[in-house]
């Protein structure tokens, strides 16, 4: 009878501990988007006015 009663309540046991499937993940929430290399403002500073004013005259 014991082994009934201990069988039971690991049933139990494993019923609460495995009984659900956990919550579905979005794919959206497993990707992390950010640069590949940090923004540079001496790269996006170019004028090419600025460039043929100093090159060409």
């Amino acid at each position: 009878m014991q082994e009934e009663e201990q069988a039971g309540t690991a049933e139990v046991r494993r019923q609460d501990r495995f009984g659900a499937l956990p919550e579905r993940v979005r794919p959206q929430d497993m990707v992390e988007e950010r640069p590949a290399t940090p923004r540079d403002p001496d790269r996006d500073a170019y004028d090419p006015d600025e460039f043929a004013v100093r090159y060409g005259l």
